[in-house]
Order: C-alpha cells, then sequence, then structure tokens
C-alpha cells in the first residue's frame, strides 16, 4: 500500500537518486555558470521529486521512473497548493536533469518529455512612481542604525567613531539604492562588484550577471555623486582590507556585502515609505524597466540594459506602462 506524501518528510535517499542530482549540479556551476541561487533552486526541486519517489513508489534509480510517477508528483504538488509559479519551475528543473540524464546514460529514454506544466502566473510587478523614488533616495539610511549618546562613551573618541561608522552605513545604503534604480542592476549583480567595475569617466558598470555574462550598464550624476563620496570617504571607515578585498561595498563587519543584507537595506526602505506594495531590491528593477519604457526607450536597448536572455521577459514591462496608462485614463479622461 502507497505512504501518503507530506511535502515536509525528509527521507534519506539513496545515493543512487542524490549523486547523479550532485553531478549535475556540479555540470551547471562548473559548465553553464549557473548562479548560486539557480543552483539551490535545483537543488531543492529535484529534493523535492527525489523525497516523493521514495516515499510514495519506493524508487531508488532515476530509470525506473516513469511519465506515470511524474504526473503523480505533479497532482501532489497541486494538493499541496503550490503556486502555479513554483509548480512550473519545478517541472522545468526535472525536464532538464532528464534530458541531462539521457545523454549521459543514467535513463534508456526521457520519462519528462510529456510532462505538461502549467502556465506561469504572469503577475505584473508592482513599480513606484516618481515621487517615491525621489523619497526612497533622499530616505536610504542604514536600518535601525543610531548615534551613539555622546555621554553614553568611556572616552571622547567613542562617540566619534560611532558617527563615522553610521555616516558610512548611511552613505553606503544611498548606494545600494541609487546604483538599482539607475542601473536596473539584479541584487546578486550589485554585491558581486569590485572597485575596478566603476569606470567613473564613463560612467557605466562592468557587472557579471546571470551565466557569467558581462554587460556594460550606465549611471547618472547622482550615482556618481554617491559613489564618489562612498569610495573616496566613507568607504575606508567601514572596510577590513583582509576581509573586503576589492569590493565596492563593504558590510558592518567589513567583509563584502551579502545579498542578504543589501536585500534588507531596501526592503526597509520601500517599507518606511507607507504607500507602496513594492518589496524588495527587484522592485527598483521593475522600476526602471517601466520608467525607461514609459520615456521611449526602446525595448531591445531595454533587454540589453537589464541583461534579459528573452525578450519576452523585458516584454513584460510594455504589460505594466499599458495597465499604467489605462489606470490614469480611467481615473482622467471625461469620457473614460
Amino acid at each position: 500500500m502507497k505512504q501518503e506524501y507530506l511535502g515536509n518528510q525528509m527521507p534519506q535517499l539513496p545515493t543512487s537518486l542524490s549523486e547523479p542530482v550532485e553531478d549535475y549540479l556540479e555540470y551547471l556551476r562548473l559548465q553553464r555558470g549557473r548562479s548560486e541561487n539557480t543552483l539551490r533552486a535545483y537543488s531543492i526541486d529535484l529534493r523535492s521529486l527525489s523525497e516523493f519517489l521514495v516515499t510514495i513508489h519506493g524508487i531508488s534509480a532515476w530509470s525506473l521512473v516513469g511519465i506515470h510517477e511524474l504526473r503523480e508528483w505533479l497532482a501532489s504538488m497541486h494538493d499541496a497548493q503550490n503556486s502555479r509559479t513554483t509548480i512550473a519551475r519545478r517541472v522545468s528543473s526535472a525536464k532538464n536533469f532528464f534530458a541531462w540524464a539521457m545523454k549521459h546514460g543514467l535513463v534508456s529514454e526521457d520519462p519528462a518529455l510529456r510532462l505538461a506544466a502549467p502556465k506561469k502566473e504572469r503577475r505584473l510587478p508592482h513599480v513606484l512612481q516618481s515621487g517615491q523614488i525621489d523619497r526612497l533616495l533622499a530616505d536610504t539610511k542604514a536600518p535601525g542604525s543610531r548615534v551613539q549618546d555622546a555621554g553614553s562613551g568611556d572616552s571622547d573618541s567613542a562617540p566619534n567613531a560611532q558617527e563615522q561608522k553610521t555616516s558610512a552605513l548611511q552613505a553606503r545604503d544611498k548606494v545600494i539604492a541609487e546604483l538599482l534604480y539607475a542601473s536596473g542592476l539584479r541584487i546578486s549583480e550589485l554585491v558581486t562588484l569590485d572597485i575596478a567595475d566603476v569606470d567613473f569617466e564613463r560612467r557605466t558598470l562592468r557587472v557579471l550577471g546571470k551565466g557569467n555574462k558581462v554587460r556594460v550598464v550606465p549611471f547618472g550624476n547622482p550615482a556618481q555623486r554617491v559613489l564618489s563620496s562612498w569610495i573616496e570617504t566613507h568607504r575606508k571607515v567601514l572596510a577590513d582590507n583582509d576581509k573586503a578585498g576589492n569590493a565596492l561595498l563593504v558590510g558592518a563587519r567589513g567583509g563584502r556585502l551579502n545579498v542578504r543584507q543589501a536585500r534588507e537595506v531596501i526592503s526597509q526602505a520601500l517599507k518606511s515609505l507607507g504607500d507602496t506594495a513594492a518589496s524588495g531590491p527587484h522592485a527598483l528593477r521593475h522600476t526602471v524597466a517601466t520608467h525607461l519604457l514609459d520615456g521611449g526607450a526602446d525595448l531591445r536597448a531595454v533587454q540589453e540594459f537589464l541583461g534579459h536572455a528573452s525578450l519576452a521577459t523585458t516584454q513584460l514591462y510594455t504589460h505594466v506602462s499599458v495597465e499604467r496608462l489605462r489606470q490614469s485614463y480611467a481615473q482622467a479622461h471625461p469620457r473614460a
């Protein structure tokens, strides 16, 4: 009798299932240049499939998997009320894995060829208005930072050191917000920037994007001002040269700023606006793309600017622009 599959079960996986997955992830890392976030997603998706195969069917080898088991896995995700986006991503992960397994002789036929995924949800992203962007970039500060009371230190130098650190954190956070909006960077691209990637003469950034593809993106005068101030004055207050190396952005402990820390800065700043549903650093990427298209930028130029592999991804922002036009028309036109 089949066991009931629960998504939170963590059965011990046989090496005959886990080792091919590890080999596949290594292939994606070394030969395809996939990012750590992508590898993490593949790992989670294939772990979900492996757990289902072991728990429900007692399957211990990928060669024993057929379309029937894959469709049952798909049904179990529907029953667990996973979103269509999550299900579509997991099905895509399974299809890519089995194509690799077929190529490397781990399976005699590809059981995922006839596995159909639900269409992804195409939700229009939340976009900030120009006034909200102005407020965000004016008010971005280090979350939770406070200048210590001058009377609370044991020496006259302690408050001054704390003030310098607080000022440095605020200067860094302004750089984070300015560059995300000015250059449409992904948060992972932002934190991997080195000082040498900044070209002040041309006002451009050399960005290492998805799939280890390099692109050059511009930034404007406001971003140049905060970048110059950060590099010339504030970075040295925070940076531990042994930890930070050539990193453009550093954390409070002196090492390279990580994705989680940078995301928290923007999430808190957006939350503090109080009048937007936008959340997280990707909201600024959505916003700059929409503002560029609203301003008449060419769609393919925006695709290159954002580093999108597919023009279809960039076209989503044209829908945002049309939807904003429709809303403005409904509010303002006398015969709407």
